[in-house]
């Protein structure tokens, strides 16, 4: 079984260990040492992990990242690359697949394309189909507010209808299967994809 996931930690691990713990990320204000200690409080700390969608553990979660963040870089890191713990369901391959692949692959993105100059990554077959999988699946939920339709057309992957057309009428989505991810997962400034469609709808997306 390829582990996309593990891969796709140990390389943004590569990455942190490169720019550095002040970096800048897509998700600003974070620099690369609040992301990671995103990812070590999303693994290890799930009594204040929940911070992120429970309004009275926010204040928790924001102390307990702060104290991550706070750590030496290389320590941090190394936190980070050693994955999850043993008494995590996540530690176990396939759990880790479906949950990890794409969280790593936004959050390695999210560092490469954080700074002024980028360069898109060639990604292999395998990832693409991946991330195609994944994408088809979730972007559900994440256009489910949408205005209007959604639909995502990567070339050699397939075509998903996403959200059902509206009286605005739909949007046609076109990437790889990469862009088609950071896109739904709100990086739509950097993610290299082309729109198409009715002016009503593009204006409504």
């Amino acid at each position: 079984m390829t582990r996309f996931a593990r891969s796709e930690r140990q390389s943004l691990c590569d990455t942190f260990e490169r720019v550095g713990p002040d970096a800048p990320t897509l998700c600003s204000p974070w620099l690369t040492r609040d992301l990671a200690a995103h990812l070590v409080v999303r693994e290890r700390r799930p009594d204040v992990a929940a911070g992120v969608v429970l309004p009275a553990l926010a204040g928790r979660l924001e102390h307990v990242q702060k104290g991550y963040a706070a750590w030496d870089w290389p320590r941090l890191v190394k936190e980070v690359r050693s994955g999850p713990p043993v008494w995590s369901p996540v530690s176990l391959a396939m759990v880790d697949e479906a949950m990890n692949t794409a969280e790593f692959y936004v959050h390695h993105e999210d560092v490469l394309r954080g700074g002024q100059s980028w360069t898109a990554r060639e990604l292999s077959i395998g990832l693409e189909a991946a991330l195609w999988r994944i994408v088809s699946r979730l972007a559900r939920l994440h256009f489910a507010r949408s205005r209007v339709g959604v639909v995502l057309v990567a070339p050699s992957h397939g075509r998903q209808q996403v959200h059902t057309t509206t009286d605005l009428g739909t949007v046609i989505v076109t990437g790889t299967p990469g862009e088609l991810l950071l896109y739904s997962f709100g990086r739509r400034g950097v993610a290299q994809v082309d729109l198409s469609g009715a002016d009503e709808a593009l204006m409504a997306i």
